[in-house]
């Protein structure tokens, strides 16, 4: 993984009256285990794998406090073990990246919400917008409300955030509905301070197993002729419910501005602190954080309470809405309650702020500023509103002004010797023999080959979904077409919806699987075919797999061997043999690599063992200067550098300090035919006697043939 938690977790052991100070998603943690929580699982994915990062490394504690912890090889079968919510009073807690992981998980969320849930059952779900954001721009609300589950949206500072976290464990339980918490990056990172609780141990857990299972039970289930009666069960009981807990416990905060005005603000939860800050910077909020107009903080987003929303909005004129991301499902649905109750009061919202993309704190000051200038001026004191939007203004016109042109695209790209890039420079090399093929991509590192120098790669259309998402093209393709997919996603769910409909419809494509150990993309957690996992894995082998499903035509290829990849490419493009042709293509991770490797090597020169650090280099007399090295491979550690020549103009190529030694250079350039100027050093250290007498020799011999000017020494 990116990071361990080795001593973060001990904050986890913290009691009633402790300081707690830490970042968010740790403390969300603190909260799962305050609120006595059963079992947890989730499938990795930022921003808020690390929840399960840090379950995993306190597994000891888990063990103690008797709470199952399962890594799930997707989110459908981490959100089908909130089953056991559906029948026992036991809390259970599972977590996944955004709507991309609800997509996956959909099928078990709608059966799950349709039966309702007897034990507190929480997802919490790492949710972020804006082109910072690595997933599609879709939001998690309209999954709460198609399926009626809880949203809940805290604010941003851990006291509120670990204080959802139980009362959202105890809201599902009150209404029978599952709940969702969405966390952006922000939420996530945070770092503060709140007072803890004593961990509670789970009633029934891994050290008190019930005696007997449930009770059979027929309506638990989502089947004919019982869901139906879900369906109005969800309308006429669950959701008055969670309404009539909401309100109870205080979830959602009114505050109430100093300045008697008849504006106000609705909000998600998650928006708190930049909406404050940006209140403060135009001077409609004292450092403490009181505004001067009405506010309401929905910290629940769904369901909405329409006597809580219609009390709010009754004595005002104008009610702007901030809600992030499109479509405007909150702004729609207090229209229609300000409507139906008969309010002459406008709602505003997405005429004021943008329809997509992230609220940031420059978007919602231009956004509230124009709002407050055009509706405020009877009541607030506008002069801070407008030099707060005429200072942003002169922020951007000072950068447009310092950036006189555009600046070059710093698009994202493989880490320096990662094992896949050879992979794209070989596809490349293999074109220029059987043609331009049609690439179907897929989700992970690999993706990073649509960039440039590569650009392969036509289509991504889900995790492990890269061989079905070119099923109907290759029939229409005069050559066969190419599927890339990681080891991660081919356990996810590419072995099902891949390779298992690939071999049933008797497809002829080729499929290379990226076979790099690790779920990589987001950070290193381990596959069932990890090799390097002490916890979890099962040794599982992607060839054993493969070949039990019934692929024929078979390769293993190591990635750096460049020119070996080459002709596999070749023979799968054009044997006569019918069927899918599958290449694994084999090399760990590089950072999971290094990082194992720096260990060792730390180890062995601590223990004056023999430890040789490679080096390449560029032979600035041989190197021609076209480059076609750095178009081939893109590596970031190759650069430029003027040529020593002054009888030549053009730049030689350059191996930078952050090389990592993988070969690559020299194996494309030996592949492609280049010009043969890259040189392979190795810096030994505690050599052997052997090797030290033969650098002296070599030494000698170099001095020699020198002559006696040429400064060699021999060591």
């Amino acid at each position: 993984m990116e990071r361990t938690f080795e001593s973060e977790i001990e904050l986890l052991r913290l009691g009633e009256g402790e300081t707690f100070r830490g970042e968010g998603i740790l403390a969300i943690t603190k909260g799962l285990l305050q609120s006595g929580v059963s079992y947890v699982g989730g499938y990795q994915g930022a921003p808020v794998s690390h929840l399960l990062d840090v379950l995993v490394s306190a597994r000891g504690l888990m063990g103690e406090m008797g709470i199952h912890v399962e890594s799930c090889s997707n989110e459908a079968s981490a959100a089908a073990m909130l089953a056991a919510s559906i029948n026992y009073p036991v809390r259970g807690a599972v977590t996944w990246k955004s709507i991309v992981g609800t997509n996956v998980a959909a099928d078990a969320l709608s059966n799950l919400s349709s039966a309702g849930v007897k034990g507190g059952a929480l997802i919490i779900i790492g949710e972020d917008f804006g082109e910072g954001a690595s997933v599609i721009q879709e939001r998690t609300y309209a999954y709460a409300m198609k399926s009626a589950m809880l949203l809940v949206d805290p604010r941003p500072n851990l006291s509120s955030m670990v204080d959802m976290v139980e009362h959202a464990f105890a809201l599902s339980e009150a209404s029978h509905m599952p709940a969702m918490m969405q966390l952006r990056i922000r939420d996530c990172h945070v770092q503060g301070a709140f007072t803890a609780r004593d961990n509670r141990k789970p009633d029934h857990g891994t050290n008190t197993p019930f005696a007997e299972p449930a009770e059979f039970f027929y309506p638990r289930l989502s089947h004919p002729p019982v869901i139906y009666t879900h369906e109005v069960s969800k309308v006429s009981e669950r959701i008055p419910a969670a309404q009539a807990y909401i309100v109870e416990h205080g979830l959602n905060e009114q505050i109430t501005g100093l300045r008697p005005s008849r504006l106000g603000v609705i909000f998600q939860g998650g928006l708190y602190n930049t909406v404050m800050r940006q209140l403060q910077e135009m001077g409609l909020a004292g450092a403490d954080g009181q505004p001067d107009i009405d506010m309401l903080c929905l910290n629940v987003t769904y369901p909405l309470v329409p006597h809580e929303i219609v009390e709010f909005a009754r004595d005002k004129d104008r009610v702007l809405i901030i809600e992030e991301g499109n479509p405007a499902y909150m702004e729609q649905q207090i229209l229609r309650l300000v409507v139906d109750a008969g309010l002459s009061t406008k709602i505003d919202g997405k005429n004021y702020l943008p329809e997509a993309g992230e609220y940031t704190g420059e978007v919602l000051a231009a956004g509230m500023g124009r709002y407050f200038s055009d509706h405020g001026g009877n009541v607030l004191d506008l002069d801070a509103v407008r030099r707060r939007l005429d200072h942003l203004e002169g922020v951007r016109a000072r950068a447009q002004a310092l950036v006189a042109t555009p600046l070059p695209p710093r698009q994202p790209t493989f880490c320096t010797g990662c094992p896949e890039r050879p992979v794209f420079g070989a596809i490349k090399l293999a074109e220029r023999s059987v043609g331009k093929v049609h690439v179907a991509a897929d989700i992970g590192c690999h993706a990073f080959a649509t960039f440039a120098p590569f650009d392969q790669g036509n289509s991504i259309l889900g995790y492990g979904l890269s061989l079905a998402s070119m099923a109907a093209v290759t029939p229409m393709q005069e050559r066969r077409s190419l599927a890339i997919m990681g080891d991660g996603g081919f356990w996810h769910n590419g072995l099902q919806t891949g390779v298992a409909s690939n071999l049933y419809n008797k497809g002829d494509g080729v499929l290379i699987i990226m076979n790099n150990g690790y779920t990589s993309a987001t950070g290193q957690q381990v596959i069932p075919s990890s090799k390097h996992s002490e916890i979890f894995g099962t040794g599982a082998r992607i060839a054993t797999t493969l070949e039990a499903m019934g692929v024929k035509w078979l390769r293993t290829v190591r990635t750096y061997s460049v020119e070996t990849m080459v002709k596999t490419l070749k023979e799968a493009f054009t044997t006569t043999q019918k069927g899918l042709k599958v290449i694994i293509a084999d090399g760990e991770c590089m950072l999971a690599r290094q990082r194992r490797e720096r260990a060792e090597k730390a180890a062995d020169l601590k223990a004056g063992r023999r430890v040789e650090q490679a080096k390449f280099g560029v032979d600035a007399e041989v190197c021609t200067g076209d480059h076609s090295c750095i178009r081939l491979s893109g590596c970031p550690s190759l650069g430029v550098a003027p040529n020593p020549d002054p009888l030549r103009k053009d730049p030689i190529a350059q191996v930078k300090q952050d090389c990592v030694a993988c070969g690559l250079c020299g194996e494309m350039a030996h592949a492609a035919v280049l010009c043969p100027s890259f040189y392979r050093a190795a810096r030994i250290h505690n050599p052997s006697w052997f090797e030290r007498k033969l650098h002296r020799f070599r030494a000698r011999v170099i001095s020699a043939m020198a002559g006696s000017g040429s400064g060699v020494e021999a060591a």
